[in-house]
């Protein structure tokens, strides 16, 4: 039997892996954030229907070949305007870059953005891409169905 020898990894391959890694870790924490940010007061199932919204958009973004409001998940996250946590004038984007796993509604909305991430959740949104919260009536919600209501949360569909 032959000795296996140890070979160096060309340094293209070892980067291109590295910064896969990197991306991937970028893209759970910032879903993790805008979960938390979003809906941390409204337990798992509120996290997961807001990780469902982000994913049903980029699912539709994949199938048009691009969308207006971004074509992966961080791009969808953080498109200005929709989701607010990460507006710079809410009050919650600071508390959005201190959050850290000490936090525990961070450290679940971290694991729904790893099951999400994975492809692993159900959508109890029915396909949601919109959604806004039950004490408010947005002027691009009044003529539009709900097809979800989750929390303090309505949901639609919206494409």
């Amino acid at each position: 039997m032959k000795k296996p020898t140890l070979t160096a990894l060309d340094s293209k391959v070892l980067s291109d892996a590295k910064a896969h890694e990197f991306y991937k870790t970028m893209e759970c924490d910032v879903l993790a954030r805008t979960l938390w940010g979003e809906a941390r007061g409204e337990g798992s199932i509120g996290m997961i229907a807001v990780a469902c919204v982000i994913f049903n958009r980029v699912r539709i973004a994949q199938e048009k070949g691009g969308y207006w409001w971004g074509n992966n998940v961080i791009q969808v996250c953080q498109k200005p305007y929709q989701f607010s946590c990460w507006n710079r004038s809410d009050p919650n984007f600071q508390k959005l870059q201190a959050v850290d796993e000490n936090d525990l509604y961070f450290s679940t909305a971290k694991r729904i953005a790893q099951r999400a991430l994975a492809g692993v959740l159900s959508d109890p949104t029915a396909g949601a891409t919109h959604y806004h919260a039950t004490g408010i009536v947005p002027p691009w919600a009044r003529s539009e169905k709900p097809c979800a209501v989750i929390g303090a949360h309505i949901f639609y569909q919206l494409v």
